[in-house]
């Protein structure tokens, strides 16, 4: 017989990953088909993981916390079993807005790189991520992204409000992403991949730096691949784009369809800000299907909203298109913002999944650590995406089958109205009910 294990969040109920009456397998009767038709046989991408952003506001408001409340954080993220089993990390090289402000690893014209040294990292950032990894029982697949290049080494002479990466500097800044590596290495931290540059598209008036796509493609063809390799570092994987759906098929086929710069690429990282067109992710697979592809950062904008559900939703919507779309990861922003929705060193305010009132030594949970949870707990690392038919109207829907043979069914209803659905598998069918503004996983066994 099946075994089923289900929870279930929902608005305006005290269910948030909460246990439920497992829905019961049964032999079909007649020949119609399940709203929803699961097929396991069908394979699509492999799964590396979920997690969030370990960046300097998190890692300090977190010690600002009572040493009781930051532990629960980082248990309540990290713990396998207990939490949401995070197993992904992405770490800021050098600053980002999310910092207390602009700071760099050298002193300012060292092109020789001599005076590298991270140990502003070492008051806050490191020592979040090194606990996360003790709850965690080992280390992350981690992603290190760059926000801008030291002031000296751009066009604009500072490292906010966007500029370029001066051309005769780009071997120099090759070469700090893998001091970068070496030096969070010695620390016991490997770096899995580092990304290009943030949002390489967008002037921002905080941490930032404009790379055409050939701009993009030149640097990774001719100094940042290349550099890699010379220095050993040819396991440590590349990201492109690492910004919005909008533009990134265009994005993508510029460095993609280069195969000097494509050898360096593992694949496209992608950010959520510009509208859900998870068209585009799939199209960009379909263009490259041997090239990965990975959500890098999305988060809810302007400021704290403590309590919201249409932030979870917009969490569920975002992870069910991308993951159909191939997507391999998930890597949420902020782990954790304080009670105004910072720090952040330009006023660039917004909402995280838990937040930490530093005044009252209280922690929040928002919806969208529920609608992760979903996911993140059911679908573990190696897991593999399915084929599924759906004839569920105004039901989001993805399945993935586990390392262990369990099938994990994540099922979103954003509507006002109850929705019963039946859900298929081999001889076998169900019947589930969801709640208005719910979210359901199921772990078939």
């Amino acid at each position: 017989m099946t075994k089923v294990q289900t929870v279930v969040t929902a608005k305006d109920t005290g269910e948030r990953l909460t246990p439920k009456d497992a829905i019961v397998f049964s032999a079909r009767v007649g020949s119609g088909s399940a709203d929803v038709e699961l097929k396991p046989e069908q394979e699509f991408q492999k799964l590396i993981g979920f997690g969030g952003a370990f960046t300097e506001a998190a890692a300090y408001t977190l010690s600002r916390l009572s040493s009781e409340k930051r532990a629960e954080v980082i248990h309540r993220y990290f713990h396998p079993v207990e939490g949401l089993g995070y197993s992904m990390g992405r770490v800021h090289i050098h600053s980002c807005d999310f910092a207390l402000g602009n700071y760099t690893y050298v002193a300012d014209h060292d092109i020789e790189l001599a005076t590298f040294d991270i140990s502003h990292d070492h008051k806050w950032v490191l020592p979040l991520i090194k606990d996360a990894m003790e709850v965690r029982g080992g280390a992350f697949t981690m992603l290190a992204s760059p926000w801008s290049p030291p002031a000296w080494m751009k066009t604009n002479g500072e490292m906010n409000n966007g500029g370029s990466l001066k051309p005769e500097y780009a071997e120099v800044w090759a070469r700090y992403y893998t001091k970068f590596i070496e030096a969070y290495g010695k620390e016991g931290v490997p770096i899995w991949a580092v990304s290009v540059q943030n949002e390489p598209a967008a002037v921002q008036v905080w941490d930032s730096c404009i790379y055409s796509a050939e701009e993009e493609r030149d640097f990774v063809k001719n100094h940042l691949g290349p550099v890699m390799h010379q220095t050993g570092h040819s396991d440590v994987n590349i990201v492109i784009w690492d910004h919005n759906r909008d533009i990134m098929v265009e994005r993508a086929s510029a460095v993609l369809s280069d195969p000097d710069a494509a050898k360096y690429v593992w694949g496209t990282g992608i950010h959520w800000y510009g509208g859900e067109e998870f068209d585009k992710v799939e199209k960009v697979h379909d263009l490259f299907p041997d090239k990965h592809l990975l959500f890098t950062e999305g988060c809810q904008e302007g400021g704290v909203k403590l309590g919201e559900w249409f932030t979870g939703e917009r969490y569920g919507r975002n992870m069910i298109g991308d993951l159909n779309a191939w997507t391999e990861g998930y890597l949420d922003w902020n782990l954790v913002l304080d009670e105004t929705g910072g720090p952040n060193h330009v006023g660039n305010l917004c909402d995280a999944p838990i937040i930490a009132d530093t005044t009252t030594d209280e922690v929040h949970y928002n919806s969208s650590y529920y609608y992760i949870g979903h996911f993140s707990k059911f679908i573990t690392p190696g897991a593999v995406r399915i084929g599924f038919t759906s004839e569920a109207e105004g039901i989001l829907t993805t399945a993935f089958r586990n390392p262990d043979g369990s099938i994990a069914v994540v099922l979103m209803n954003e509507s006002e109205d109850v929705h019963s659905v039946t859900l298929g598998l081999g001889e076998e069918i169900a019947s589930c009910e969801l709640a208005p503004h719910s979210i359901v996983t199921h772990l078939i066994s």
